[in-house]
Parts: structure tokens; C-alpha cells; sequence
């Protein structure tokens, strides 16, 4: 079989990923993370390209989650991707900025679940500082804060956006010895940061929003057991995320 958009086969057009992600109107990264999930069914070729059939994907079409508003109305420099930006960016950054604007999650107030979950997380971690921490393009803005006195920092300096580049934990365990954080202002200035513990939330499609993570002014590790527990709290701040959106 080719490695076509979409085929003829057995009587019922098979389409590409790509080619659903268009009818959809969503971003073939969307269409991937709902073939993952198991929500949209595919099969396999016999050259192993995956295929839906468009039956299927006009079925799931109607079961789709339109937004309420589209990230064009919110502020441009919070939103769209920097073109030249002082730091790392995932490769789905544009559909990641996407699912932050429509979460409606930025500067919203706080919420006892998201400050306990944190104050749970620097319990564990015997750390002073604990975050959830959500990136736009321009900042990294803190949705729960313990032991910071400031509610946001420029995205630039943010170690988050490292720990947004995958879906493991993110550990720094002495940034002083670390070529990409030793002159980073939250180094060698307030809150003189050493350790950085960064654990992934991710959105409803997928995408990396934010993290919840904890740090400390003086180098540290983490355990296998403290590890497991923040991945945890971890997935029950990105499930309360995932319901707000």
C-alpha cells in the first residue's frame, strides 16, 4: 500500500494522520495524542503507516471540544511563539501556547487544590521552595508558590523551560555546576536557586503546560521513593488541569 493522505481500501477510504488532523482542524500532534489515547481508532498497514478511516474521524468530528476563545483574541507577546527566543523551545511550542491561552489558566486566582498539592510536594521533597509554574512566551507565571516571594519571572530565566522539553522529570541538583543555570539571575541573585526538581503537566492534547516543581538554595538529590511521589502529585495537578479545560 502506498504511503498516501488518504486510500481506497476494502471499500472504506483510510486516512493519514495528517490528512484527519485537517479535517479535524486540529494539529496533527492533537491527532497523535487521540490515536495514543485510544480515543480515535486506527489501523496499521502492512508497511506500518497508521491509518483511520474517514468514517471514523467524521464520527469523532462531532465529539470534539471546540474552545470558547481562540488564542488570536488574547495578548500577542503571551502567545505566540518567540522568534528568537533566550530559551529552549519544544517542538510543539505553537500548539502548546494554543492549549495555555484556551485553558484560561494565566492569572487566574489561586486554588486551595493546587496550593495543597504543592505544599505536598516540598513536604516530600524537604525543600523550602515549591511551584506550579505555567509558561507563556513572555514569562513563567506561578499558579501556586511556597517560599517565592515574586508571582511570575521572565520565560528566559525559567529552568521550566527545560523541563518542558520531555515528559520525564527535569533535575538540577547544583546549578552552580550547571553551564546553563550558573548565570541565570535566580542564581546569582534572589532566590540564589542550587536545586531544581521540574515534573511535567500536561494539557488535555497533550502538551506541556507547566510543571509543578521544587527547589532549595543549596544542592541536593532526590530519592527514588521522593521521585515516584512527585510524579504523583505530578498527575493529580495536570488532572486538575485537564478539568478546567
Amino acid at each position: 500500500m502506498k504511503d498516501s493522505d488518504s486510500e481506497d481500501v476494502s471499500g472504506g477510504e483510510l486516512m493519514s494522520p495528517r490528512a484527519a488532523a485537517d479535517l479535524l482542524a486540529v494539529s496533527a500532534a492533537q491527532v497523535q495524542h487521540w490515536i495514543a489515547s485510544g480515543e480515535l481508532p486506527h489501523r496499521r498497514t502492512p508497511g506500518g503507516h497508521k491509518r483511520l478511516h474517514r468514517a471514523d474521524v467524521q464520527a469523532f468530528a462531532g465529539t470534539v471540544q471546540r474552545p470558547a476563545s481562540a488564542p488570536d483574541s488574547l495578548p500577542v507577546s503571551e502567545y505566540c511563539p518567540d522568534p528568537c527566543p533566550a530559551y529552549p523551545l519544544p517542538s510543539n511550542e505553537r500548539e502548546r501556547l494554543w492549549s495555555l491561552a484556551v485553558s484560561n489558566l494565566i492569572d487566574s486566582p489561586r486554588e486551595p487544590v493546587f496550593d495543597a498539592l504543592t505544599a505536598r510536594a516540598v513536604e516530600i521533597a524537604r525543600t523550602p521552595m515549591g511551584l506550579v509554574s505555567l509558561l507563556t512566551a513572555r514569562r513563567q507565571w506561578f499558579k501556586a508558590k511556597i517560599g517565592v516571594a515574586v508571582d511570575e519571572t521572565p520565560r528566559a530565566w525559567a529552568f521550566c523551560s527545560h523541563a518542558i522539553l520531555g515528559d520525564d522529570p527535569f533535575i538540577v541538583t547544583d546549578a552552580h555546576r550547571d553551564r546553563r543555570f550558573a548565570g541565570n539571575p535566580l542564581v546569582t541573585g534572589e532566590p540564589h536557586l542550587r536545586f531544581y526538581a521540574g515534573f511535567p503537566l500536561a494539557a488535555r492534547d497533550g502538551t506541556l503546560l507547566g510543571t509543578l516543581c521544587v527547589l532549595d538554595r543549596k544542592p541536593r538529590r532526590l530519592n527514588a521513593a521522593q521521585i515516584a511521589a512527585l510524579r504523583g502529585l505530578a498527575a493529580q495537578a495536570a488532572a486538575e488541569i485537564v478539568r478546567r479545560t
